[in-house]
C-alpha cells in the first residue's frame, strides 16, 4: 500500500509517543522524577507566580508561608511542596507518553485545570472555606494562575530530567 510522503512514518507526528514510555525501569525514573519535578516546581514556579500575585494585589496570601498546617504543623511551604511533588506523580503516569514542546504544553494545562479543581472542589470545602473562592472571579483566578505555572515548571523538568538523553559521543 503506498502513503503519502510523511504519512507512513508517525516518527515525525508531535505527539508521538516517547521510546521510554513503555519500560518498567524508565517508568520508575519518569515517576521518582515527576515527585521531585513536581515538589521543586512548587517552590520556583508555583511561589513565583503567587509572589507576583500578591505584589499586583490579586493574592492574599504571600509566597513561601510558613505558617504551621494541621494536623501536623508541618509549615504551608513544606506542605505544598510535597503536595506539588504527589501531583507531580500523578502528571508523569497520566502524560508519559509525551515529550518536548506537547508534554510543556499539557503539563501547563493539566496544572490549570486538576489542581485547582481539586482545591476548589475538594480541599476547600474540607477545610471549612468556600468552594471555589467563594465564586468571585478576581479570587477564583488565582488557582488557575498559581498552578498552571507550578504545571509548566513540572512539565519542563520532565522533559530535562525524566528520560535518558543521548550523549553525544567525542571522537578526536
Amino acid at each position: 500500500m503506498t502513503v503519502a510522503p510523511g504519512l507512513d512514518d508517525m516518527a515525525s507526528h508531535p505527539w508521538r509517543p516517547h521510546p521510554y514510555a513503555y519500560g518498567d525501569a524508565s517508568l520508575a525514573r519518569w515517576l521518582v522524577c515527576g515527585f521531585l519535578c513536581g515538589a521543586i516546581a512548587v517552590l520556583v514556579f508555583h511561589q513565583a507566580a503567587l509572589g507576583i500575585l500578591h505584589q499586583l494585589g490579586a493574592a492574599q496570601q504571600a509566597p513561601f508561608s510558613r505558617v504551621h498546617t494541621a494536623p501536623w504543623g508541618v509549615p504551608q511551604i513544606w506542605s505544598s511542596a510535597f503536595w506539588g511533588g504527589l501531583w507531580g506523580i500523578a502528571l508523569a503516569a497520566s502524560l508519559r507518553r509525551l515529550d518536548g514542546p506537547a508534554l510543556v504544553a499539557s503539563s501547563t494545562i493539566f496544572g490549570a485545570i486538576l489542581p485547582t479543581l481539586v482545591a476548589w472542589f475538594v480541599v476547600a470545602p474540607l477545610r471549612g472555606k468556600p468552594m471555589a473562592a467563594g465564586f468571585v472571579p478576581a479570587a477564583m483566578m488565582v488557582g488557575p494562575i498559581v498552578n498552571a505555572a507550578w504545571g509548566l515548571g513540572t512539565g519542563i523538568g520532565l522533559v530535562l530530567f525524566g528520560r535518558p538523553h543521548a550523549r553525544p559521543s567525542y571522537r578526536y
